[in-house]
């Protein structure tokens, strides 16, 4: 039998499932309430003891997670209730879980997918806690497993020794998680939005994140089936990386730049420069998190990459808060975010925020080649608002003999009415189109939502109808054109991202070879 997820990592598994859901060991309650939350603010320490010992040897997308979790655990907010149940009476453990399970229920309740992808984090904190409390361990799977159950931790993810195969198959999940963040870039097969129907699977299965699907009791034929799809994708994985280090070129010899997309400073670590053609889409949220960061922070952030990329551009995207992206003392909560008071609407609306990031971003462009793109932008107004913010913010520099430089300004382009009017912004610098967003809007149609998930493809003839005349566009006012979205590193959106008219593309680093491989495949 074969059930039906999305994929969220490609590749290929074949192993025995082992479940997530582990029953958890009993507490002992202490005799009083002052021992009982001794015991509960030990276990927290504990934990966070625990996500330290992680980062030590965690790259730069897992130690910003684990940093936000520990951020998380020291956070009186989360503590501040349990401690108050045990007060009138509640064990350690009992006040914990629920004061966590009643934050987790409100983030599955959202109907946005950031929201719900946030929950998997808060189950990670609390279970972290509760073993501690308890002083238990942790079932491990067979090498090789499958691990399958309603979602995965993070810090489960992290643990998992993943040299001898596996992967994930988990009932709901998202693929916008970080679980699925990190097993794509450390090439671990998930698939998410499973459902139901997978509730009682056993035994040894087959794990396809190529195509989306979990095959158990598989048969003698299915068995073969699987096994030469799993090999057909190893080679072509592998022949991919004699393209890694060559300029992008389709057969017909046309060059295509290649970039990459990046969320933190420190994921340039593991990224060399030569692969690539520069950073096709930085994003700023990571630096908006617990607080607001300052100029300073910000600085440092962007000038960390632009010395990275030496001469290369690379294009730092405005925060783009709102919508999937929360967050705490600037965003606002919205019935509809994603059709509210996001990205660029947001920082216009908060000018006091937007100017210290731009401050910072003005100071950061002398240290390389610098872009800076609005994200949201559906109105020619807006982009003049934030490019005025601009020249401001380089007067106001500029009289206190603040060294900076005024870098290129564009903007996304994933809100159609940008799309089907681009002549309205002539004047914009360059345009960067935003697949995920823009495939969202046009199809109505969520692609984290398993129920509609087939609809959100930017392979529809809508969707690359409006990319193909943006592309047009572009070449016709010589106004560069680039796809930052998800579909740039999709082998399979390739062909018809480049028939599109398409010329640059970026997409995640863990992606760059298999993109540079599909581009060179393509007759263009």
């Amino acid at each position: 039998m074969r059930v039906e997820g999305i994929p969220a990592s490609p590749g290929y598994a074949e192993g025995p499932l082992f479940d997530l859901e582990q029953p958890p060991t009993s507490y002992k309650a202490r005799a009083s309430a002052e021992e009982e939350k001794v015991a509960l603010v030990s276990a927290i320490g504990k934990a966070v003891d625990r996500l330290a010992a992680l980062v030590e040897s965690a790259d730069g997308d897992a130690a910003g997670i684990l940093e936000f979790h520990i951020a998380m655990l020291e956070d009186d907010a989360l503590s501040g209730p349990a401690l108050a149940a045990i007060g009138s009476g509640q064990p350690a453990d009992a006040a914990w879980r629920a004061a966590l399970d009643g934050e987790i229920a409100g983030y599955e309740a959202s109907d946005q997918d950031y929201f719900r992808a946030r929950a998997a984090d808060l189950r990670d904190i609390r279970d972290q806690v509760l073993r501690a409390l308890s002083e238990a361990g942790e079932a491990a799977g067979p090498p090789g497993a499958i691990l399958y159950g309603e979602d995965i931790a993070p810090t489960r993810f992290l643990e998992t020794d993943w040299s001898e195969g596996g992967g994930i198959a988990l009932k709901r999940g998202s693929t916008a998680s970080h679980v699925a963040m990190l097993a794509r870039s450390r090439g671990v097969p998930m698939v998410v939005g499973l459902g139901d129907e997978a509730q009682t699977l056993t035994g040894v299965a087959l794990l396809d994140a190529e195509r989306g699907g979990l095959i158990f009791s598989p048969s003698p034929a299915e068995i073969e089936a699987f096994r030469q799809s799993a090999s057909s994708f190893a080679d072509r994985r592998g022949a991919a990386k004699t393209f890694l280090a060559e300029p992008a070129v389709t057969k017909a010899g046309t060059a295509v730049r290649v970039q990459v997309n990046i969320a933190y400073p420190s994921d340039v670590d593991g990224i060399d420069i030569a692969t690539c053609d520069g950073v096709g889409l930085m994003r700023t949220e990571f630096l908006f998190g617990k607080t607001l960061p300052d100029e300073e922070t910000q600085y440092r952030a962007y000038r960390k990459v632009l010395e990275w990329a030496g001469d290369k551009p690379v294009t730092i995207r405005t925060v783009d808060a709102g919508g999937d992206k929360p967050v705490p003392g600037f965003t606002v909560e919205e019935t509809n975010p994603f059709l509210g008071l996001r990205g660029i609407r947001l920082s216009l609306a908060r000018r006091d925020i937007f100017r210290v990031q731009i401050r910072a971003l003005l100071r950061a462009a002398i240290h390389g080649n610098l872009k800076v793109m609005f994200p949201m932008i559906a109105m020619p107004d807006e982009y003049a608002q934030a490019a005025a913010l601009f020249a401001e913010e380089g007067v106001a520099l500029a009289a206190q003999g603040v060294a900076h430089r005024l870098p290129p300004l564009g903007i996304m382009v994933e809100v159609p009415s940008v799309a089907l009017a681009p002549e309205a912004f002539a004047d914009v610098a360059f345009f960067s189109i935003g697949s995920n967003d823009l495939a969202q809007y046009v199809m109505a149609a969520a692609r984290d939502n398993a129920a509609v998930a087939h609809l959100n493809t930017v392979r529809h003839p809508a969707v690359l109808r409006l990319i193909a005349a943006i592309a047009a566009f572009g070449r016709e006012r010589h106004i560069p054109v680039s796809l930052c979205g998800d579909a740039g590193g999709d082998p399979s959106a390739i062909p018809a991202l480049l028939e599109a008219g398409l010329r640059d593309l970026s997409v995640a680093p863990a992606q760059l070879a298999m993109a540079k491989a599909a581009i060179a495949d393509v007759s263009v």
